[in-house]
């Protein structure tokens, strides 16, 4: 067989999040479309997706939750900083604002890191196979920091890097959609040094900021892989996660973490990538581009001389991308 030129994860984000988010996750594994889960320890059905995890023997990650529904660490007995009045997380772009404010106690951060990875032990009995952050929240200033430092002492390797090459050139987004994606992109590159110095890796390229809902289709997911190969020699062989949300809609009040269920999680958007993932279109483009489907473990133990995820491409994967309109 011919050396793929592309070995890729697809990762499921949510994982936990409600039933039938789980039950098309699920589906998706055992399709064969998806590779890993990220799983959030607070969701509302963490505890029966853990069990399907081990069920079904599905390669599970940490889906560090800092800015949806209610804490599983100290912050959930008191004040923090983390937290609304209600003791609520202050959500997606509320705990963005607060880190940039600097309102946000950065030792609180390390707790609730910490007793979300507990959690986690406590439901799988095991060590998850990565941590990413959910909404992205492992990349912001300062929270990075803390979150390489925690990752270290627990002993994870792996995370996820969300630099998308030409994600600001995607017209298909919208300009608030784009705009957080380029954001999220210049927090994940200053997030590099953090991650280096702690230990971590993470795969050569990312895919996911411009398919995200109802913009993924085969042709976007083969066009962005297209784009993080630019410039990389014939014959070298890329390390790529794809980010996902599949699932079936959820129906509230079922799901979420404490605050039932998003707009996002309740519309056809989740279906939407399921079906995508799943159908032959993607997987066919997909084997005949050269890519290959496989596992964070799979990457870990990687022949020699194929390089090392997050190391062996940096430079070339940290290039500026065009600046966003």
């Amino acid at each position: 067989m011919a050396r793929p030129r592309v070995r890729l994860v697809v990762t499921a984000d949510d994982f936990g999040y409600c039933p039938r988010r789980d039950e098309g996750i699920v589906e998706a594994f055992l399709a064969g479309a998806v590779t890993s889960v990220s799983l959030l320890v607070n969701g509302a059905a963490a505890e029966s997706a853990a069990e399907l995890a081990g069920r079904y023997r599905i390669p599970t990650g940490l889906h560090a939750n800092l800015s949806e529904g209610r804490p599983v660490g100290p912050a959930c007995h008191g004040a923090s900083t983390l937290l609304s009045p209600e003791g609520f997380f202050l959500g997606k772009m509320g705990f963005r604002e607060a880190v940039a404010a600097g309102d946000v106690a950065l030792p609180q951060v390390r707790e609730e890191l910490e007793a979300q990875l507990i959690r986690f032990r406590e439901l799988l009995d095991g060590d998850p196979t990565h941590v990413d952050g959910h909404q992205h929240v492992h990349v912001l200033p300062g929270v990075c920091q803390v979150f390489a430092e925690a990752l270290q002492a627990n002993g994870v390797r792996f995370t996820r890097l969300p630099v998308e090459r030409g994600v600001g050139g995607c017209a298909w987004l919208e300009a608030p959609e784009r705009a957080f994606a380029c954001a999220v992109e210049r927090d994940a590159r200053a997030a590099v040094g953090p991650f280096s110095r702690y230990g971590l890796r993470w795969t050569d390229a990312f895919v996911g900021l411009s398919t995200c809902g109802r913009h993924m289709s085969a042709h976007r997911v083969s066009g962005a892989l297209v784009r993080a190969l630019e410039g990389i020699p014939t014959g070298r062989t890329l390390t790529a996660e794809l980010m996902a949300h599949p699932g079936y809609p959820s129906v509230p009040p079922a799901g979420g973490c404490g605050e039932g269920p998003d707009a996002f999680s309740c519309s056809w958007e989740r279906l939407h990538e399921l079906r995508v993932l799943t159908a032959p279109t993607l997987r066919t483009r997909l084997a005949q581009e050269g890519v290959q489907l496989c596992t964070l473990h799979d990457l870990d133990s990687k022949r020699h001389g194929e390089g090392i995820p997050g190391e062996a491409t940096l430079e070339t994967f940290l290039e500026p991308s065009p600046p966003c309109p």
